[in-house]
């Protein structure tokens, strides 16, 4: 039960049995997908992962996502063993698999890179063969209600990692910090949690970054402050200023949260969800504000006229390997 009902359809998580996966260039039944349980991103989450989303046939900002996969391989030393292009190619080789490259049809793509296997001591030296496989489905990270609604949340009592410890920029397999966060939300029945970090700023919640609104002035914790450098954060403040909307990026504090005028998340998975409450504190008038809904809208619209994959510029260097 999380903020207002259960709206799982039932207890068994299986995938579905007609799945197709594509595995190290290969497209194969999800049922013979398998990574070994000695792979190095299983034991000790030594990997990289990117989620996705494509509407309508078409994979949308995927430059900017696998230059993220890329940058975080790069940032923990891991080599991806596939080039950018056949990376690139994998999605929608997975997306044509299972019937998703429809022109009516949407999914959510995740793109994982595993360190390998290796012996059962974390050094990544004694590791190798890194995996890399696909999985094309479907996702609903919150009710469909609170999109329409607003959802309460709470501010956590886990810190957020700190940038020299775990740097949340890296879009690593170990996302424990935030499962703690998110049952610390599922114990208080609310769709998510805010999380501080070790100054007490705001950094974002545990799948999402975390925009406020306070005087028309729409405002978002820089990357400093320990949070993944979102790339539906960057469309939406994109979106904001070419609407007329200012949209700084500054050090915000828990009062700021509690005195906002507005508030809401960004995420691929998520895109857009409108917060009404924090911490039994009603945002604004606890009711989805109008640059919550513009932005709604004006994504919304963006994702299902983003132009197709041919249609992209591809100059020299706009689609190479990041270095």
């Amino acid at each position: 039960m999380v903020g207002g009902g259960n709206w799982y359809t039932g207890e068994n998580y299986d995938p579905d049995p007609n799945l197709k996966i594509w595995l190290d260039g290969k497209i194969i039944p999800v049922q013979e997908a398998r990574i070994s349980v000695f792979d190095h991103g299983l034991l000790y989450g030594d990997g990289v992962f990117e989620g996705i989303r494509s509407y309508n046939g078409r994979v949308f900002e995927r430059d900017a996502h696998l230059r993220r996969l890329f940058h975080s391989a790069k940032a923990i030393q891991l080599e991806i063993p596939f080039t950018y292009d056949e990376v690139d190619r994998s999605l929608d080789q997975t997306l044509e698999a299972n019937g998703l490259l429809h022109p009516e049809r949407d999914a959510y793509i995740r793109l994982v890179v595993t360190r390998g296997v290796g012996v059962l001591g974390i050094s990544p030296r004694r590791t190798w063969k890194p995996k890399m496989y696909v999985i094309t489905a479907t996702i609903q990270m919150y009710a469909p209600e609170m999109y329409e609604k607003g959802m309460p949340v709470i501010v956590s009592s886990f810190t957020r990692n700190h940038n020299n410890a775990m740097p949340p920029r890296i879009k690593s397999l170990n996302y424990l910090n935030n499962i703690l966060a998110k049952m610390e939300a599922h114990d208080a029945n609310v769709g998510e949690a805010i999380m501080l970090n070790h100054l007490g700023h705001v950094a974002e919640a545990t799948g999402d970054n975390l925009f406020i609104v306070r005087d028309g002035q729409l405002q978002t914790p820089p990357t400093s402050a320990g949070i993944l450098e979102g790339i539906t954060r960057a469309t939406v403040i994109r979106l904001a200023r070419e609407a007329g909307i200012e949209a700084v990026e500054k050090d915000l504090v828990r009062m700021d949260l509690y005195a906002a005028d507005e508030c809401f998340l960004t995420g691929t998975g998520a895109q857009i969800v409108p917060v009404t409450s924090i911490d039994r504190r009603p945002v604004g008038r606890g009711t989805v504000g109008p640059v919550a809904k513009f932005m709604m809208q004006a994504y919304e619209q963006l994702v299902r006229s983003a132009p197709k994959k041919e249609e992209v510029p591809t100059e020299r260097g706009l689609r190479a390997q990041p270095a």
